[in-house]
């Protein structure tokens, strides 16, 4: 049941940030790779399964757009399309991923034609991409919200993979390179919007489940892929 008097601003904000218990950087499966144990079956297997979700990205992000009747909000939001598409072909944040399955030994047909994705993982992301384009555009940005929890965690597995992975190829990283910094400055514009537009207690409640369910996508996917390396 949802709360019969909003949050505050800081209260609200607070509860948002408090979500980050749930977050996939506690799954045991990326614990295990950030210690060093992961082998190189684990990584590509990850890498090749998080391609579905990255180039869901941008569908899911365009379905916001589509959904926003304000201006602003659509144009603030627009470049998050791009940055995953590229504005021509070979780049963005997609082309960048596909350098770095190829740095962990995949080939780039092996990933784009998704022949190793598992039924969880598509499943899982499925789901997010089926929420953001039937629910109300505020919870699809809330649910974005995992930005507040990324960057440091994508900054860890950079230093990790440095560490304990030396066969992975340096040019791989650039994906992470690139994206940590926007991912920060996107944290930041996406609080402000989720803070300003979901201000009654029906939607800051909506919001603080939207995020949650991003969460709850997130470690599924991590359940699949876990369970799918500790059988093979």
């Amino acid at each position: 049941m949802a709360p019969s008097a909003p949050l505050s601003r800081a209260a609200f904000a607070e509860a948002l940030r408090g979500l980050g218990a749930h977050y996939w950087d506690r799954h045991p499966f990326h614990v295990r790779l950030h210690e060093g144990h992961g082998t190189p079956h684990d990584i590509g297997l990850w890498v090749v399964n998080r391609w579905y979700y990255q180039r869901t990205l941008a569908q899911k992000n365009a379905a916001i757009v589509a959904g926003c009747p304000l201006p602003e909000v659509r144009r603030a939001w627009l470049p998050r399309v791009t940055f995953h598409d590229g504005t021509h072909d070979g780049e963005g944040g997609l082309a960048d991923w596909l350098v770095l399955a190829e740095a962990v030994g995949l080939s780039r047909d092996e990933v784009v034609d998704e022949r190793h994705v598992l039924r969880g993982v598509r499943f899982a992301v499925d789901a997010y991409l089926h929420f953001c384009r039937t629910r109300p555009w505020t919870e699809g940005i809330a649910a974005a919200l995992t930005e507040l929890f990324s960057p440091e965690h994508m900054a860890d597995r950079m230093r990790a993979w440095q560490r304990h992975y030396d066969w992975i190829k340096p040019d791989g990283l650039a994906y992470f390179e690139t994206r940590i910094p926007v991912a920060r400055a996107d944290s930041a514009d996406t609080l402000e919007l989720v803070l300003t537009h979901c201000t009654s207690a029906e939607q800051q409640a909506a919001a603080l489940a939207a995020l949650r369910f991003k969460c709850d996508v997130l470690g599924a996917m991590l359940d699949a892929i876990d369970y799918a390396a500790a059988r093979s």
